[in-house]
């Protein structure tokens, strides 16, 4: 881990599910010491516990917090940016910057309430994040530069994998890893729904797909080939394996994920106004 993360001294506004994922990552991987770490919520009692819980520090204010810090991660929900924007602003100096995982919100609008100048890194992880496991698209502002994208990669890396894309990707990104944990579900309990319907317990056949779904993932991860290529290694001619696969595609299966990821995306840029 570059030693320039661990260096840094950042405040998290809004310690929810995916904050305080984010922050429990960062630490466990030692890209962020416990020392370095602040926190504020609005559950100011929510903010202490989670403080505790890692080591952290957990502010009385958003001036309290950004007084400490290099940088602020927004993590607060995006229904509250408006009211967070202008105690924040007020209280940023030149040189501290933002990184917001607020889903919808431009880095043009949150550039928009801050102090001119002030740099922003737009993220969006997922779900994943909560086991190390997320898939996260980086994008800079008009005003960031690579250092302030390096410092979000290294951050992102402590909870799984990451791309940069230029920002008008973003709602594609929401469509595919944004909601794709729930498309993976989906096809995870039909999987383990089938295989209680053949015989096996609810819970065999849940431990079974879960498991068939995260080993075929990093196939694809490790062995760095097409998923077509995959398949085919898979599939013997007039096997079980061929069988299931006629099925699947009679049944539409690859349009339906490909209609999903696209209706997803759409409602994204519908969310984010565009």
């Amino acid at each position: 881990m570059s030693a320039e993360l661990s260096s840094q001294r950042v405040g998290f506004i809004g310690v929810g599910f995916m904050g305080e994922a984010i922050l429990r990552g960062a630490i466990a991987a030692g890209g962020i010491l416990p020392k370095n770490a602040w926190v504020y919520d609005i559950r100011q009692d929510h903010a202490e516990a989670v403080a505790e819980g890692h080591g952290a520090r957990a502010a009385g204010s958003y001036g309290d917090l950004v007084r400490e810090v290099d940088w602020v991660v927004f993590s607060a929900k995006p229904q509250n940016l408006d009211e967070i924007l202008p105690p924040l602003a007020d209280a940023l100096s030149p040189g501290q910057w933002v990184l917001s995982i607020a889903a919808g919100v431009s880095t043009e609008r949150l550039a928009a309430g801050l102090p001119d100048g002030t740099p922003v890194v737009r993220v969006m992880p997922n779900l994943a994040a909560s086991v190390g496991e997320a898939a996260t698209a980086i994008c800079a502002g008009a005003r960031a530069d690579d250092s302030h994208t390096d410092l979000a990669e290294e951050l992102f890396a402590t909870v799984g994998r990451t791309v940069r894309v230029e920002e008008k990707y973003l709602d594609a990104v929401t469509g595919l890893s944004g909601s794709g944990p729930a498309f993976m579900f989906l096809a995870i309990e039909a999987m383990a729904d089938a295989g209680v319907q053949i015989g096996l317990t609810f819970e065999q056949a849940c431990l079974l797909a879960a498991q068939t779904a995260l080993g075929a993932a990093k196939v694809v991860q490790e062995r760095g080939v097409h998923p077509a290529v995959l398949k085919t290694q898979v599939t013997s001619p007039g096997g079980t394996t061929a069988a299931g696969l006629q099925e699947l595609e009679a049944g539409a299966v690859r349009a339906a994920f490909a209609a999903a990821v696209r209706a997803a995306a759409e409602r994204s840029r519908e969310l984010g106004g565009g």
